[in-house]
């Protein structure tokens, strides 16, 4: 998606950043975040069934995984005791999303045990399930096991450019090709809810091969507060599927992309963490093959917490003048 698509020139500003508007929206209550007030704000209708509306959908028009996901959370999250956390949630999108519609979501109350607790939440429009998917929360258990990689050594988030920031520069640029103009134009039209700096943006005019590996800082937009650990992990399940599948594809930029949507997705909280504090997003993919990618990505707190890791695969087509030149 559009997180990756920087200059590489554009890291670092030549002067420190501070978007005093957003500082000052991640500090006051009065300004909440959509994603409370609205993106993860389930209508109930029934016992353990919910509606939710679509509030941003990316320009190919489909509904955006996250939503699906952080929706989803939210529905189980709301049938189970306040002594216990999300930790671990697993995924398959079935369908494809229809963005006219809301999408109803049906909970499941499958097992209530002494340490866990699981519930299976089925997505559905037009009378068939789109998603499914199971979630387990734990009740707090102290363990002198533990342990945990280094978070990687970064700019802070302060020295580098948003991507809307990065999207003017691009439009400033007199040799952009039209149809890259127009496209970042929609973008820069677009009201998603959560903010992006890229760390090592690629080169957009030079679209060469890279390793798939991308690190951007990530929060969501507006106040959230200390609040219910739950719902910091509902946030974090919308935001880890940004730009996520197209870390599989930084070594095929040479290819034209016909489709590209997630198949499946999986996350795992391991730490207290604000959704509305900047996290880093380290994203890789391992492999790629037969029409399909994998991804793997670790949210990490600024102290160098982890907070939670997320895994991905989603199909990947290209261009039908693409493969005949394999061919």
């Amino acid at each position: 998606m559009a997180a990756s698509m920087h200059l590489e020139e554009l890291q670092e500003p030549d002067e420190p950043q501070t978007d005093l508007a957003t500082e000052a929206a991640s500090s006051s209550p009065d300004l909440r975040s959509v994603l409370v007030t609205s993106v993860l704000n389930l209508e109930p209708l029934d016992v353990d069934l919910f509606r939710g509306t679509h509030h941003w959908v990316p320009v190919t028009r489909r509904l955006f995984g996250g939503q699906i996901v952080g929706q989803a959370l939210v529905a189980a999250a709301k049938s189970v005791s306040d002594d216990v956390q999300a930790h671990s949630l697993h995924c398959y999108f079935v369908r494809a999303g229809d963005p006219k519609i809301p999408v109803l979501y049906q909970v499941d109350r499958t097992r209530d045990g002494a340490s866990f607790s699981v519930r299976s939440v089925k997505a559905i429009q037009h009378g068939q399930p789109i998603f499914i998917c199971q979630a387990s929360f734990q009740r707090l258990q102290p363990s002198p096991l533990q342990h945990q990689f280094p978070m990687p050594s970064v700019p802070p988030p302060e020295q580098l450019f948003t991507h809307e920031q990065l999207i003017e520069k691009y439009l400033q640029n007199p040799n952009l090709v039209e149809k890259y103009r127009r496209g970042l134009t929609k973008m820069l039209a677009q009201e998603v809810p959560i903010e992006i700096k890229p760390v090592n943006p690629p080169d957009m005019f030079h679209r060469e091969p890279r390793d798939p590996k991308q690190l951007f800082w990530v929060r969501a937009r507006g106040y959230i507060g200390p609040g219910d650990m739950k719902l910091h992990c509902c946030v974090a399940a919308y935001i880890s599927d940004y730009a996520f599948l197209g870390t599989a594809l930084l070594p095929h930029l040479q290819h034209s992309i016909k489709f590209m949507v997630s198949l499946d997705h999986s996350m795992w909280f391991h730490a207290p963490f604000r959704s509305d504090d900047w996290m880093l997003y380290e994203c890789e993919s391992p492999w790629a093959g037969a029409c399909r990618g994998l991804v793997h990505g670790r949210l990490w707190r600024r102290d160098g917490v982890l907070a939670a890791s997320c895994a991905q695969e989603g199909v990947l087509r290209v261009q039908e003048n693409d493969l005949k030149s394999k061919m």
